[in-house]
């Protein structure tokens, strides 16, 4: 027999040996220090290939790679993404399909442009930016795939997809020609999203909300129709040419580009008498307005807003400079509400949405709308009193000018939630601009569903993971507006048209031009573009057209990925639809959102069966990670500390439908159950370190009772964890193993067993027969672990199948049919009920004092109808069972008669297999052995059949 480097005890004689085995799997993983060579070992072994090779002809499944940015360092955020990826396709993989991981990095737009300007300045030529920037997102997505191979995560890492590759970015365009030529494109000014550090128009995703303090006012607008309103309000005899209406904003800065004002037509406003002449204010508001400004005031007459139609109001800073000598009419809008402010609303169609519409569909003409905001976020140096200043900086002078115009009613801080840009962290405004837009509401060419219509029909059809995440996304396509495309940026993919220069309309041949452009970006990248004569494609009309500068929206670019990486550069590998698009719960407004829009307008349908959300990473108090607070846990510092797998390991214990909480304490609270699942597989290994298949396995209908319970247990689990991972739901795969692993093999199975294991002979029957059970079931239990304990169950595989080259080309393990298995899962699980009655007898026992292990033990139970028969049934194996020197069974006559009584043996002890047995010293050979230890060392062993 092999003894083992496992803890035996000291008293053990080398002359009576038991069968500790030896396993190469250490106790302590290392992982820190280990899984890096795994990593390595993957990459030389080539795992990726062959698991490819090993998923040939099977079924596909496609979960499609949310491209990460290429800049800067990958964050907890990108681990939980990462990782939740590899395992869905990992356990795709073993459960029969061919799933491939294709990765992909994001690659243009503004956060590169703003390094390139950091690194080398501003001013650079075109030529120089698009170069450096390059460059600098190579350099940026080699530092980031070491960080997730560290991870261990398996794919395609030799051949992933990036949005620059000149063939996406020439599919790109071929996907813009097909957007364009099916009519959901159009130019025109509209407000949208404007940062001005950006110096750009941002798409929605790109805003973030964030509390800041403006200067809200109650300004008032002076009649400039004094007749209309008396008449308005039935009181045609009434002089009131003293008086103004009176709005309320946030923006001081919008007052200088006012053109109209709205009010709801179905609400009703009153004429209010005060020492400050006239009001108009609505109805509901008049008290709390006058409260506010100090005043008394008598309600003159009332009326529903429908009768203040086109009536005109001076500009507020009328009386104060020429410039502002104008008059604003009244537009109905039913935007306008009475839950704060006036009721009425100041109108800037240059920069707000509702603004914007409200003007348009009374006829003002783009030419005519006032738009005195520059890019840089400072007025146009025209314009009168703030020419100049930055919108910020004039708020207060603005305020200023309506105190001294004698408009200014009243004035007070006020915080509220205000619109962001994500990158610079800096407020953003709505601004009009002429940009290339995708509708949401125009039919295409040749009639149909709008693009909204299609993408909401679509969501429909889409499966959503969690359930919620289906009224969110349908909310926000819902209210969207239309999509802004454009962008005012160097490093991105071209809108590539010819724009007549006096016209401004598109060349007739766009279609054509586009695929000529999109041939050029394959062969040169989009700096063809740049440098392209558009004489080379115009002949002589170039002289007629300039060439457009704009850029898409970077969405756009991650948003086509189902264009030209599924049927595009990775056609082979992957297809369309994608099984599964899988990001965090952001993306609803973001890639989710992109490529729900791109696809509806591209093919008429989504371009995923399944959208999964992941919630944030929050530390243990809720809060999100900031380097502010100093709560931030990167993966490369709990990889280093602790290893990669127990951050594997944290994300799939956690519910990941919510935000998934992180901390030190977490962490060691997952590198408990860690080491608990480690141990198992370390007794697993251990205890089949001698077990050779081909010659030593039993088949399982010759097995004892207790090794058929434990396969069969050990087969629901399976079916169990299966469903689950169908399901994308992790968390209750780890807690299913981990209470496996201690409950079902530790403190019940395997505990039960090592009597069996260690003290049988080699060879015995009972021996090998709990050996071969533990062979079924290590295999099953590797299969399911590998797609979250990656490295761990690669590690065992390697010692329990030496010569096979990875865990991952595997499939889920088929077990040995158990006959009746749930009749014997029911009986055995009564059996466990009864055992842990008598745990907690021996361990009162125990602390008493009046024993000190199981073994020191004899039991006397009484049972009662099913109980009784069912123990009876285990016949001597009771005492193995319940691990202790004896136990008897008697009958009760009734279930209240029920006793489990502890004994002291007064035998000697076997200081081999440590039961206390009457037949210790009845051999004069071996005196300290126990008769059953010396049939098994030198005869024929002991018979068992249940356990």
């Amino acid at each position: 027999m092999i003894m083992s480097d496992m803890k035996a005890d000291s008293k053990q004689s080398p002359k009576y040996p038991i069968n500790l085995l030896k396993t190469p799997f250490p106790m302590r993983g290392d992982l820190p220090r280990r899984e890096p060579q795994w990593v390595r070992e993957w990459q030389q072994n080539k795992v990726y290939e062959a698991i490819r090779e090993a998923s040939r002809g099977r079924p596909k499944f496609v979960l499609h790679d949310g491209p990460p940015y290429a800049n800067g360092d990958i964050h907890i955020g990108h681990a939980v993404n990462k990782i939740l990826k590899d395992i869905i396709v990992k356990a795709r993989n073993i459960a029969g399909f061919d799933a491939d991981y294709v990765p992909g990095w994001d690659c243009h737009g503004m956060p590169i442009e703003i390094q390139i300007e950091k690194r080398f300045g501003k001013s650079l030529p075109i030529e120089q930016v698009k170069r450096n920037a390059r460059q600098y997102a190579a350099e940026q997505i080699r530092r980031q795939k070491s960080d997730f191979l560290r991870l261990g995560l398996i794919g395609d890492w030799d051949n992933p997809y990036y949005t620059m590759n000149f063939k996406n970015e020439a599919n790109e365009i071929r996907a813009l020609a097909r957007i364009f030529k099916k009519g959901y494109m159009f130019c025109g000014l509209k407000p949208v999203n404007w940062c001005f550090d950006c110096s750009s128009a941002l798409a929605e995703a790109e805003v973030e909300y964030h509390d800041r303090v403006d200067s809200a006012v109650d300004v008032a607008f002076p009649f400039a129709e004094p007749d209309r309103i008396a008449e308005a309000f039935n009181m045609p005899w009434l002089r009131c040419a003293d008086g103004a209406i009176v709005i309320w904003t946030t923006t001081p800065w919008t007052i200088p580009a006012n053109q109209a004002l709205n009010v709801n037509p179905k609400l009703l406003y009153s004429l209010v008498d005060t020492r400050r002449g006239f009001l108009i204010l609505a109805s509901n508001r008049v008290e709390f307005c006058l409260a506010t400004y100090g005043l008394d005031g008598t309600v003159i007459a009332s009326a529903p807003g429908s009768v203040l139609d086109r009536i005109q109001f001076y500009h507020p800073l009328a009386n104060l400079n020429p410039g502002y000598d104008r008059t604003s009419p009244v537009y109905f809008s039913d935007h306008v509400t009475i839950n704060s402010g006036t009721g009425v609303v100041h109108v800037s169609p240059a920069y707000g949405i509702e603004d914007f519409e409200s003007c348009k569909a009374y006829g003002i003409e783009d030419a005519a709308i006032l738009s005195p905001v520059m890019g840089d976020g400072h007025y146009t140096k025209s314009l009168p009193l703030f020419g100049g200043l930055s919108i910020w900086d004039a708020n207060p002078k603005i305020i200023d000018a309506l105190r001294q115009a004698g408009s200014l009613l009243h004035m007070t801080p006020y915080t509220h939630s205000y619109m962001h840009c994500w990158r610079h962290k800096t407020p953003i405004i709505y601004r009009a601009t002429t940009q290339w837009f995708a509708s949401m509401d125009l039919a295409p060419v040749g009639g149909g569903k709008t693009l909204r219509e299609i993408a909401l029909d679509g969501i429909e059809a889409t499966a959503f993971y969690p359930e919620w995440g289906k009224k969110r996304l349908h909310n926000m396509i819902a209210h969207r507006p239309d999509w802004t495309l454009s962008r005012q940026r160097q490093w991105g993919v071209p809108i590539a048209f010819f724009i007549h220069k006096k016209t401004g309309r598109l060349h007739p041949q766009t279609q054509e031009l586009l695929e000529q452009v999109a041939q050029r970006v394959e062969k040169h990248g989009i700096e063809a573009w740049q440098l392209l004569d558009a004489r080379e494609l115009l002949g002589d009309d170039a002289d007629l057209y300039v060439k457009n500068r704009d850029t898409l929206d970077v969405w756009f670019d991650s948003g086509t990925t189902h264009w030209h990486v599924l049927r595009g550069s990775h056609a082979e590998q992957l297809r369309w639809p994608a099984d599964l698009y899988l990001e965090g719960s952001d993306q609803h407004r973001g890639w989710f959102h992109s490529s729900l829009l791109t696809g509806s307008m591209l093919d008429g349908y989504p371009p995923y069966k399944a959208l999964l959300t992941h919630g944030f990473t929050v530390d243990r108090q809720g809060r999100k990670m900031s380097k502010s607070v100093g709560n931030i846990i990167t993966p490369q510092e709990i990889s280093n500390k602790f290893g990669a797998e127990i951050i594997r390991l944290w994300v799939a214990s956690t519910d990941y439908f919510r935000e998934l909480s992180i901390s030190d304490e977490i962490l060691n609270r997952v590198l408990e159950g860690y080491r608990r699942i480690r141990n198992t597989l370390r007794f697993l290994l251990a205890n089949l370190s001698d077990f050779n298949p081909n010659k030593n396995m039993v088949p399982s209908e010759h097995w004892l009772e207790i090794d058929r319970y434990a396969l069969a247990r050990a087969s629901v689990l399976q079916e169990e964890v299966i469903n689950h991972y169908n399901a994308y739901e992790f968390h209750p795969v780890v807690a299913k193993l981990q209470t496996f692993c201690s409950e079902d093999l530790g403190s019940f199975y395997l505990d039960i067993l090592k009597d069996r294991l260690y003290t049988s002979a080699v060879d015995a029957h009972a021996r090998r027969s709990a050996q071969s059970a533990l062979y079924h079931i290590t295999h099953g239990l590797l299969r399911l672990m590998a797609p979250f304990l990656s490295f761990t169950a690669e590690e065992a595989w390697k010692i329990f199948q030496p010569g096979h080259i990875t865990i991952f080309t595997e499939t889920y393990y088929v077990y040995p049919l158990i006959p009746n298995s749930i009749a014997l899962l029911n009986k055995w699980a009564l059996i466990r009920q009864l055992r842990g009655d008598v745990t907690k007898a021996l361990e009162i026992a125990r602390k008493s004092g009046r024993i000190g292990s199981s073994l020191q033990a004899e039991v006397w139970i009484r049972a009662h109808g099913t109980r009784h028969n069912t123990l009876a049934s285990l016949g001597n194996d009771l005492k193995f069972i319940l691990i202790t020197s004896a136990a008897w069974l008697s009958k009760a006559e009734n279930k209240g008669d029920e006793t489990i009584e502890v004994l002291i043996s007064h035998y000697l002890k076997c200081e081999r297999c440590w039961h206390y047995c009457e037949d210790v010293g009845i051999n004069i050979e071996h005196p300290t052995l126990c008769a059953r230890c010396i049939a098994s060392l030198f005869g024929e062993g002991e018979h068992r059949s249940i356990a």
